[in-house]
């Protein structure tokens, strides 16, 4: 997906949240502007769905919650609100919210050219600001490649490389699965 910045004027997150509700396209709330989230390719929309069904068959029963790009995520401690393409949250207090979360495990990213700087840079160091982040991960959509940030202690954060042939593991919600799950039927090219 990718962010762009709309020229509207800056909104309270009540008033994005009732404007946002009017609108045809998803839209990011960042300190009192809003980012129109148009489309992706075809391998993006594909992957993403390939690796959320991985994630809803684990987690079917275990109370946990897998949320897609229509699913919004409440940055920490502040009013600014995200479309990951994927979260994963395991926490009671986000069950009662109908409009967003606050406290996933488990973000995933699926990478645009349009998308790859944010994602890897200002996004996840918002991302980090929640305490109950576990693991964030980006999907590369023109290779089979996957990054994952786990965290460590405090702010350290731990990188791991998988690639073809790999075991994904997820300590976050005790998943591991082959890489080839996430690119089942994706064909690579122009």
């Amino acid at each position: 997906m990718i962010a762009i910045k709309e020229n509207f004027p800056r909104f309270t997150p009540e008033q994005y949240f009732a404007w946002e509700e009017q609108q045809n396209v998803r839209h990011e709330y960042l300190n009192g502007d809003v980012y129109a989230m148009t489309g992706g390719t075809l391998n993006h929309g594909r992957i993403a769905l390939n690796f959320g069904f991985i994630l809803k068959a684990h987690l079917r029963g275990s109370g946990c919650q897998v949320g897609n790009s229509d699913c919004r995520v409440n940055i920490a401690a502040s009013t600014d609100y995200t479309y990951p393409d994927l979260s994963v949250t395991c926490d009671e207090r986000d069950r009662t919210n109908t409009q967003y979360i606050t406290y996933p495990c488990l973000i995933v990213e699926v990478l645009s050219p349009g998308t790859e700087a944010y994602d890897r840079g200002n996004k996840f160091r918002m991302y980090r600001q929640n305490p109950d982040l576990q693991e964030y991960i980006l999907v590369d959509s023109s290779s089979v490649a996957i990054e994952l940030f786990r965290k460590k202690n405090g702010d350290d954060w731990q990188i791991i490389n998988y690639q073809a042939g790999d075991l994904i593991e997820l300590k976050s919600i005790n998943l591991i699965f082959p890489i080839e799950q996430v690119y089942d039927e994706i064909i690579f090219g122009k």
